[in-house]
């Protein structure tokens, strides 16, 4: 098997793990949202750092905190991938998984507008009818329902921030999630002594539970480094068209086997969000393939 192969291989295993995430956190909902995000924080950091330990590179963290705002804008990323997680959470232990699903739908393009926004960044009239597309969305769906899908809302904003600060830190993913995590670990402690010292903390009560907390450390590390090893190697339409996956995993979770309601409202605004990436998608691809004639053409045409 050919490393494009193997890239591919990790992308779709990636994918495929976030989108059945929901499948894992429904068997943690009879246990309080805050006290799941402080194992899956806790868990993660000794996986982390492990890694980083093993790889011999666990200086590099000593270095995430300087300049000052290069510390800032990681703490910041951990507050708001950690908002993201515990909304997730929430959502799927609340029988909202489908709307959560539309958040992930939704990320890509609330990115675009961010992009615009903050960065100055050029997008396509099909790409900003894209953005037009999930907007009107999210307002039928507001106006069906009588009530924003703010659980969408908040984790397409979150994670596109996020993804936003990302883009600026010279970091490598691996070392910037560690050091999110790390700095997060005190709160993390403080919340399960909080649980445990009122004779409420799940952990040690129950083998199923205490087993499925501790692996929320392998399920949030392994499809982050598979991705990031993925992306290195694939083409970035690929990347993007191959992340669909993970959303379109968690609406089939949602409707097919947690029978979550789907009204008329949800038919009419998640087509209407599908159509907007699958435009977005090809504008994007159409791009590209546009990029890569234009970086070819110079070294062609100097050698004939």
């Amino acid at each position: 098997m050919n490393e494009r192969k193997r890239a591919l291989l990790a992308m779709i295993l990636a994918c495929v793990i976030w989108g059945l995430s929901p499948l894992y956190y429904k068997l943690l909902a009879h246990i309080a949202p805050i006290e799941v995000l402080a194992h899956r924080t806790i868990w993660s950091a000794t996986l982390f750092a492990g890694l980083l330990m093993v790889q011999g590179r666990q200086r590099e963290l000593a270095h995430v905190g300087r300049p000052l705002k290069q510390g800032a804008a990681v703490l910041i990323a951990a507050l708001l991938i950690s908002t993201n997680w515990f909304v997730f959470i929430s959502a799927v232990g609340s029988d909202q998984a489908t709307e959560a699903s539309m958040g992930y739908f939704l990320f890509p393009l609330v990115s675009v507008l961010l992009g615009r926004v903050v960065l100055g960044e050029r997008q396509s009239t099909a790409q900003w009818l894209a953005v037009g597309l999930a907007g009107l969305a999210v307002l039928v769906l507001t106006v069906g329902l009588g009530v924003a899908p703010w659980i969408a809302l908040i984790l397409s904003g979150t994670f596109g921030l996020y993804g936003l600060l990302k883009k600026r830190l010279p970091l490598g993913p691996v070392v910037s999630v560690t050091a999110e995590v790390l700095l997060l670990c005190p709160i993390a402690i403080l919340v399960l002594w909080h649980f445990h010292s009122s004779g409420g903390g799940v952990f040690g009560q129950s083998l199923q539970d205490s087993v499925l907390l501790v692996f929320s450390g392998a399920l949030t590390a392994t499809p982050l480094i598979l991705f990031s090893r993925a992306a290195r190697q694939l083409p970035l339409s690929t990347v993007g068209l191959m992340q669909y996956l993970n959303p379109t995993l968690q609406f089939l979770c949602a409707v097919v086997i947690f029978a979550e309601p789907f009204s008329l409202w949800h038919m009419i605004a998640f087509p209407m969000i599908w159509a907007a990436l699958a435009l977005y998608s090809l504008s994007s691809w159409r791009q590209e393939k546009v990029a890569s004639r234009t970086s070819v053409a110079p070294a062609t045409s100097s050698t004939t």
